[in-house]
């Protein structure tokens, strides 16, 4: 189903599904797929990582992993690549094909985990503060998705959409075939993903 589907809300984190990782290695609460029948193209969600294990594989899927608890996670790749996510929020792009361990430095991390078909779905991913105003323009048929990783915020009252609380996600889409502008306020950190068609 094409991006322009999707539609305009707030999940709170209370509503993400907990379930296990596709190779039952651990846990993962899922914040949102890509909506429609059959795989999904873009999905979100925060991986529970409470022991060393392999992480599952995904072919044809990018991934970029996002520290957002815990003292760090050490990636260690098959073809010798290590790389370490530090706190306060380091972060890695890799594709789902490689076959890549997870390490615990220091207890147990949670970490964002964005995916997405590569010949589908272009997506970026970004850490902002959030100080005072923020405005995100969504562009007909592509979708951003703001997740609080702290703080509180609030949108513009035309939005119709309630306030963010810390971990909740909202999702902005522009369903016609105009852009949308949505105005949130408040304070914390945040991360911005934006995804729209491959070209």
């Amino acid at each position: 189903m094409p991006l322009s589907a999707e539609r305009t809300r707030v999940i709170p984190a209370r509503l993400y599904r907990r379930e296990r990782w596709k190779n039952q290695l651990g846990w993962t609460r899922e914040i949102a797929r890509s909506a429609g029948e059959g795989d999904w193209t873009w999905r979100l969600s925060i991986a529970e990582i409470e022991q060393d294990a392999a992480f599952s594989r995904f072919d044809g899927v990018d991934r970029e992993l996002v520290l957002l608890s815990g003292n760090g996670l050490r990636l260690c790749f098959d073809d010798g690549q290590v790389n370490e996510l530090l706190p306060p929020h380091d972060r890695l792009r890799f594709s789902g094909e490689r076959a890549v361990s997870g390490q615990l430095i220091d207890g147990p991390t949670q970490d964002f985990n964005l995916m997405w078909r590569r010949d589908a779905i272009d997506a970026q991913l970004w850490h902002r503060p959030l100080v005072g105003p923020m405005v995100v323009f969504v562009e007909p048929g592509s979708l951003w998705a703001v997740h609080l990783m702290a703080g509180q915020a609030r949108f513009a009252a035309a939005s119709g959409l309630p306030d963010l609380a810390t971990a909740d996600t909202a999702l902005l889409a522009a369903p016609g075939s105009a852009r949308e502008r949505f105005v949130l306020d408040g304070g914390g950190e945040l991360l911005l993903a934006r995804l729209q068609p491959q070209r």
